[in-house]
């Protein structure tokens, strides 16, 4: 049988999406095991494959993280690879992309209504701030970047507050499912909005921006998560490409476990 590590953190329990994809897998013949991805003990040369899923406290941690990817990819095989999550943590991967307008300096900011100014590795909206006020905005980058980190500054879109994120979910390059999501920022969200997402079928120009981004990646993808808004002018922008620990939205359509499974087995 094969065996493969579903790669977790020290606080898995909250990870509600685990059992519904150990349970794919067993169905699929797939025995999985959530192992620590920082676990000394784990042995990851036993396993046919390790599947990066809930790594969700690598962000203060990235170089032991790399590292951490890296040796295991020279054991058993790394899903998604090393080289993916190598530049994937990073978002100043964003300037090769259709993105949101970016600017990443604390100097010359543009005259934007509102700012939303973050660091380049972040998850989960950590160290995140939207403003109105451009010399705070620039303060907030300043302080990024004297604590040695990049920081993006980008513009509050005012039409995500009615339209949302639309998160396209990909398995081996396949369009799984899209759902609309509320932003972490946008007025009146909270912690707990992975729950209020709703399934939606993604508009033809949203799939096509997202299947061209995902071109741009060499390699076996076997999950990935292209993150939509549109522009003032209704053009589609990436806000983000998740290609290392995203939440998958399994729950919210109900072929997407068998789904997964199968991409992973396809990719073995």
């Amino acid at each position: 049988m094969t065996i493969c590590a579903y790669a977790t953190f020290d606080g898995q329990e909250n990870d509600d999406e685990r059992d519904l994809v150990l349970a794919a897998w067993r169905a699929a013949g797939i025995e999985g095991r959530a192992e620590r991805w920082d676990d000394p003990a784990a042995d990851w040369s036993a396993y046919d494959a390790v599947v990066v899923r809930s790594v969700w406290d690598y962000v203060p941690r990235r170089a032991e993280f790399l590292a951490w990817a890296r040796r295991v990819e020279s054991v058993t095989r790394l899903l998604n690879p090393f080289a993916v999550i190598a530049a994937n943590t990073d978002k100043t991967y964003l300037r090769d992309l259709p993105s949101v307008p970016t600017h990443w300096s604390s100097r010359g900011l543009p005259d934007w209504a509102e700012y939303v100014v973050k660091p380049a590795v972040s998850a989960g909206a950590r160290d995140t701030t939207r403003t109105r006020d451009r010399a705070e905005a620039a303060a907030l980058a300043a302080a990024l970047e004297a604590g040695g980190r990049t920081p993006m500054i980008q513009p509050y879109l005012d039409m995500v507050e009615d339209e949302g994120e639309t998160s396209l979910l990909y398995f081996n390059r396949r369009l799984s499912h899209a759902v609309r999501r509320t932003p972490m920022l946008a007025t009146g969200a909270t912690p707990g909005d992975n729950d209020k997402a709703q399934v939606r079928t993604p508009a033809e120009d949203q799939v096509e921006l997202a299947e061209r981004v995902l071109a741009t990646v060499p390699g076996p993808l076997l999950y990935a998560r292209v993150d939509l808004v549109r522009l003032p002018g209704g053009a589609p922008a990436v806000i983000e490409l998740e290609l290392t620990e995203p939440y998958l939205y399994l729950r919210h359509a109900p072929d997407a476990p068998a789904a997964f499974a199968k991409a992973l087995t396809e990719l073995l």
